[in-house]
């Protein structure tokens, strides 16, 4: 931990991006492009050689602060810069709502039209919904604000894996890339449906890993610590009820962690969760960080990715950071040691070694006469 605390403080700086060996510039489409974190992986990307298609969510693109940084990035692919030449001519930025199959057909179909392939679909698409099971349950609109975590978590980002599959196929390689958390491997209170959401992903991703194997397509779920992508994509909080709150209820939850850093910007402070009537609202922020504390924040997770991203033998999962590691370590030891202290209970219920279960074999072997041990008793 201190290590870590000590690289964060900047006296040791992060070492200078990798890519896997490869013969020619590869082509990323990228799902959601206008995080903190996508837009410097893509600089890296560019800078590298590689061509880039740019996924933007319709909301998000119309947000001027949301698309601020991808708006500097391709003013600065056309400014002419020196370092930054060729770069315009491999990037396409394509506005694509995931949540919609027709329009990321569509999407797909452009940037094969435009780059002639993909080699690497990144699936990060992402928002987090802050609010306990009950919480999210009290009216008609946080009801909706759960359908609408499955939506952009979950089938969001299916409809891109479906509309690229056959392209990757047919080509017999690729390789597909979901960003989650590890919110993959450990429930968060006060996240029920984010973690319900990125579980029900990874669940669809680890069958569907064993699907396209024989095709020579690869799939690695990336799994970051669950700040980064909650503080680099929206927030979205549901009406706290006062049984909940951090004074009641010892639960450790996100929720004054997270209102504590949308409030330190101004601009996106949350003064007032009091609607008509006195009613709380539903209130929804992009948290907003200074630079350094962008950098601070992401980096880790994008050179993870430009290490892993069309490498010849990834990792079917990749954990990124110390404090990952640290909790996931934590969740399997103690998974495990349930796992053996229950060990006689479970396998007592193993129907095989049953005298129901000898009897249902006996239905199939073979007597000594050759006929079946049912044939036989008929």
């Amino acid at each position: 931990m201190a290590e870590r605390k000590m690289s964060e403080a900047g006296r040791f700086p992060l070492p200078a991006a990798s890519f896997p060996t490869h013969n020619s510039p590869r082509v990323w489409f990228i799902t959601s492009a206008l995080s903190p974190l996508i837009v410097r992986l893509i600089k890296l990307l560019l800078a590298h050689g590689d061509y880039v298609v740019a996924g933007l969510p319709p909301s998000e693109i119309e947000d001027a602060e949301r698309s601020k940084e991808f708006r500097e990035l391709i003013n600065e692919c056309k400014s002419g810069r020196k370092d930054r030449e060729g770069w315009k001519d491999r990037i396409r930025g394509i506005r694509c709502d995931g949540r919609i199959m027709g329009q990321c057909g569509a999407a797909v179909a452009e940037a094969v039209e435009l780059f002639r392939r993909i080699d690497i679909l990144l699936c990060c698409t992402s928002e987090a919904v802050v609010g306990t099971v009950e919480e999210l349950g009290t009216s008609a609109a946080t009801q909706t604000l759960v359908r609408d975590q499955f939506e952009v978590i979950f089938f969001g980002q299916i409809n891109f894996i479906k509309a690229t599959l056959p392209l990757l196929r047919e080509k017999h390689t690729g390789h597909i890339i979901i960003l989650t958390g590890i919110t993959g491997h450990i429930g968060t209170p006060g996240m029920s449906m984010y973690s319900a959401s990125t579980w029900a992903l990874e669940g669809y991703c680890d069958s569907l890993a064993y699907e396209i194997a024989p095709f020579n397509i690869k799939l690695t779920i990336v799994q970051p610590n669950k700040e980064i992508a909650v503080l680099s994509n929206k927030i979205t909080f549901a009406p706290q009820l006062p049984q909940y709150n951090s004074q009641n209820n010892p639960a450790p939850g996100l929720r004054d962690i997270l209102t504590n850093v949308v409030n330190q910007d101004q601009s996106t402070q949350i003064s007032d969760l009091k609607g008509k009537h006195g009613r709380s609202k539903i209130v929804s922020r992009y948290p907003k960080l200074g630079n350094e504390a962008k950098d601070r924040l992401v980096m880790e997770t994008v050179h993870a990715l430009t290490a892993i991203g069309g490498h010849e033998n990834p990792p079917a999962r990749h954990i990124v950071g110390y404090e990952g590691v640290a909790s996931v370590k934590e969740k399997i030891k103690t998974v495990s040691e349930e796992l053996e202290d229950f060990v006689e209970v479970s396998c007592a219920v193993d129907i095989f070694k049953s005298d129901v279960g000898k009897a249902a074999l006996a239905g199939g072997e073979k007597g000594e006469d050759g006929e079946s041990a049912k044939a036989g008793s008929s």
